[in-house]
């Protein structure tokens, strides 16, 4: 287990996507406050040998797996790597996401299909996997954002696919309340990170990423971090099924 002390000192977390961007922000947080911690990744294989050393140099073990979300079966022989390694799972953070930045008029079903498949149905899988590593309770957080449920330009499936995120967080919440486990979501505003250069070329969103918010500056990745580990700490286990949004006061003026 992770050496020295902290808030999570004995336990693991697993942060999907946890290789780059907010997800390797959680991991690194959670493994400053003492945590072992697992992530997966995709294609990079550069930033997740990085992230991994990062993570391992703060004092506690790390586990890289490479891993397709949107395959059932690689979510399977994630979980599998996962309870070999460390037996048990405390923390799950679906952080990975992907999308086809198109409005609907210009997407595909494939565009669709791959989409909710990472998006929604591989959180879902996720969390139920997690949940039977869980045995002494645990804590799932999911990655939403503000698309969910405002209208942010070309952003159409990926908006639709948060909000069934945001569905399933409520439906899990109470589903696996009686395991002892709390689940919940955070959702940030638009952050600074590679999967901004996803949105076509001149979208409004490169506008919105720089532009300070109403609280005087942007919202970072090690903000919306401290409010993941925040939710999987002892003082939010009464918090259930909530999406608390990380995004400095901005969606008061946008709606």
């Amino acid at each position: 287990m992770a050496s020295g002390s902290g808030e999570f000192s004995g336990k693991v977390a697993l942060v999907t996507g946890g290789s780059r961007g907010i997800g390797r922000a959680i991991a690194m947080e959670f493994a400053r406050r003492g945590a072992d911690v697992a992530f997966n990744y995709f294609r990079n294989h550069a930033a997740a040998h990085e992230a991994e050393e990062a993570i391992a140099g703060l004092g506690g073990r790390c586990l890289r797996v490479r891993a397709h979300l949107g395959d059932p079966d690689a979510i399977n022989a994630l979980f599998e790597k996962v309870a070999a390694e460390f037996g048990r799972l405390d923390i799950l953070v679906n952080n990975a996401a992907s999308g086809v930045m198109r409005s609907a008029a210009d997407l595909e079903e494939r565009h669709w299909d791959w989409t909710l498949d990472i998006n929604a149905r591989a959180p879902w899988k996720c969390s139920i996997a997690a949940a039977d590593l869980m045995t002494d309770g645990g804590s799932i957080v999911n990655l939403t954002s503000p698309g969910s449920t405002s209208v942010l330009p070309d952003y159409f499936v990926v908006g639709v696919s948060k909000a069934a995120l945001e569905a399933l967080t409520r439906y899990l919440a109470i589903e696996l309340a009686p395991r002892g486990i709390a689940v919940n979501a955070v959702s940030a505003s638009i952050v600074r990170t590679d999967a901004v250069d996803a949105f076509p070329e001149g979208s409004p969103a490169y506008d919105m990423v720089e532009r300070p918010t109403p609280a005087g500056r942007v919202v970072t990745p090690e903000d919306v971090a401290r409010v993941v580990a925040f939710l999987c700490g002892e003082d939010a286990r009464m918090i259930r099924g909530q999406v608390l949004l990380v995004d400095g006061g901005e969606m008061l003026i946008r709606r």
